[in-house]
């Protein structure tokens, strides 16, 4: 009987000698750790992302002065401010009604929005073309994310 209980003694003491689990400061410590570093890189991740959405106004603005494009070389002028960008998509009915008309020049069915939700500003006499976003604030001017995005 010896024999026997010398061996559930020395697993039991192969047991208890081994860690358990983490103590409560262990965890506590270790959730600091991950919250210092979120703290850290998070505003990072954030201004990419804003970064992001700018560069997407100027790539969609692109996108667009391509369709205003295929449309001048149709009709021989930009559509009028008036007419805006839904010209792009249905025959203007106002202003000076193109002839040569040969749209949709976009293959969606609505003028894309910016990233931030607003129309783009469109603005045209026939020759040339203004566009812009007006960044996240939606309104004239500002700074940083809120600054107007003006086409290159």
């Amino acid at each position: 009987m010896n024999a026997g209980n010398s061996q559930t003694e020395s697993a039991d003491k192969a047991i208890n000698t081994g860690q358990q689990g983490f103590s409560f400061i262990e965890i506590m410590i270790v959730i600091v750790i991950m919250a210092g570093m979120i703290a850290i890189v998070g505003p990072m991740l954030f201004g990419k992302l804003d970064e992001a959405k700018v560069d997407q106004a100027r790539i969609q603005m692109k996108s667009l002065v391509g369709a205003l494009d295929l449309y001048h070389l149709d009709n021989s002028v930009y559509p009028s401010t008036d007419q805006g960008m839904e010209a792009l998509l249905q025959q203007p009915s106002v202003g000076k009604v193109p002839k040569n008309w040969r749209g949709p020049y976009l293959r969606s069915t609505k003028i894309p929005k910016d990233p931030w939700e607003n129309d783009y500003i469109y603005q045209s006499e026939g020759k040339n073309i203004m566009m812009k976003s007006l960044g996240a604030d939606g309104e004239e001017g500002g700074e940083g994310i809120n600054a107007d995005i003006p086409l290159d």
